[in-house]
């Protein structure tokens, strides 16, 4: 976990090689002459990071998470979700939240063990905090919602999240989800455009809010996925099972 503000620093380096100048995103807070995106939740929430501790001194982060509990969103104002979904349904269920954000990965970690090691420092996180209930945005890349008609069907038809907690998506931008009828989609190429990280997530039981929502500063469209305790369980699973035969 970062300890310092040089650790933040750091982060929002990796943040901005991946989300600026690889996915062509922006914002009010990002400083291009530093090279660092960044945004005001920052000071707020916890930073996990991946290490390679080959590489020079000031190049050492390679993966990151950004973490944020209820009593940090509450410091913050809010969760940063909220500003794309309305999220009172996970809020007004009484459990432990952590939102999940800003996860990325340096280009030449990707493919391998990197997201895998990320998972596990997760999981410890999640076990120390006793968190029931993780979620987050995860992003589609562009903002042409039309090509993306086929993935996003397939993630409303068949991975809504309960009722219970089906948070919505909200503002001049959110975008109804059931752009495809379920028995004329493309399941297979549908699975084949989802960015790995949300078929991960997938794989562990996630579930997805209602409606998407178009982020035209980071040139994304975001869905909100939700993570259960069976997911978290699955999570944790998935951790010492991969290490173990690696082991």
């Amino acid at each position: 976990m970062a300890k310092s503000p040089k650790d933040i620093a750091a982060a929002q380096r990796l943040r901005y090689l991946v989300f600026v100048k690889e996915l062509g995103g922006d914002g009010p807070l990002v400083d291009h002459a530093a090279r660092l995106e960044r945004d005001t939740f920052d000071p707020y929430a916890g930073h996990l990071m991946l290490l390679d501790e080959t590489r020079s001194p000031d190049d050492q982060v390679v993966g990151v998470y950004r973490l944020m509990t209820t009593q940090m969103a509450q410091k913050a104002g809010r969760f940063y979700s909220e500003e794309e979904y309305d999220l009172r349904p996970l809020r007004e269920s009484g459990r432990r939240l952590l939102e999940l954000g800003r996860s990325c990965l340096h280009p030449d970690y990707r493919g391998g063990t990197g997201m895998l090691h990320l998972w596990a420092g997760l999981a410890d996180y999640v076990a120390n905090h006793g968190i029931e209930v993780m979620f987050g945005v995860a992003s589609f890349h562009g903002t042409d919602a039309d090509a993306l008609a086929g993935p996003l069907s397939l993630l409303h038809h068949r991975h809504s999240a309960p009722d219970a907690l089906r948070v919505r998506a909200i503002g001049p931008t959110a975008l109804n989800m059931n752009m495809q009828a379920a028995d004329r989609l493309d399941r297979l190429a549908a699975v084949r455009a989802m960015p790995p990280l949300i078929k991960g997530y997938l794989r562990l039981g996630a579930t997805v809010g209602d409606g998407a929502f178009v982020d035209h500063d980071f040139n994304t469209v975001d869905v909100c996925l939700i993570l259960e305790h069976e997911a978290i369980n699955a999570l944790q699973k998935s951790i010492y099972t991969k290490g173990a035969a690696r082991g």
